[in-house]
């Protein structure tokens, strides 16, 4: 039987491999999957069901990450949610733009599964949800 932690994970990625690579490693961890392919889906996904976590691409058609992750923090009662960004901008432009739209973390492309998985982790303690793997 697979394991489930509790944590549902919207999956906002435009790239099929890597939404399939996010949605197979994730799953395997006992976190609970939606996905979006853009970001107009994405906060329409986050709106309706109100995920524990975000891994949110920057660079998605319709609307970006970022665009998201902004409309997303101007609801109070979203702000306990964790939002991940994820992106192959550029490590120093990741950085310094993420929290300025809200995002609690950022992870550039390409990335290590171990460094996700740390990520979301700590994610869910900072946000009050232990995680799989993940201790008090």
């Amino acid at each position: 039987m697979p394991k489930d932690n509790g944590i549902n994970v919207l999956i906002a990625e435009d790239d099929l491999e890597i939404a399939g690579i996010l949605r197979k490693t994730l799953a395997a961890e006992g976190y609970r999957i939606a996905l979006a392919y853009d970001g107009e889906e994405a906060l329409r996904s986050a709106l309706a069901h109100k995920p524990d976590l975000i891994v949110l691409d920057v660079m998605m058609p319709q609307m970006n990450g970022w665009e998201v992750c902004k409309s997303l923090r101007a609801r109070m009662e979203y702000n306990d949610v964790g939002i991940l960004m994820l992106t192959a901008i550029g490590p120093n432009l990741n950085e310094m733009t993420a929290p300025l739209y809200g995002a609690d973390d950022h992870l550039d492309k390409p990335f290590m599964i171990p460094e996700l998985l740390e990520k979301l982790a700590a994610l869910a303690l900072k946000k009050h949800k232990p995680a799989a793997g993940a201790t008090a």
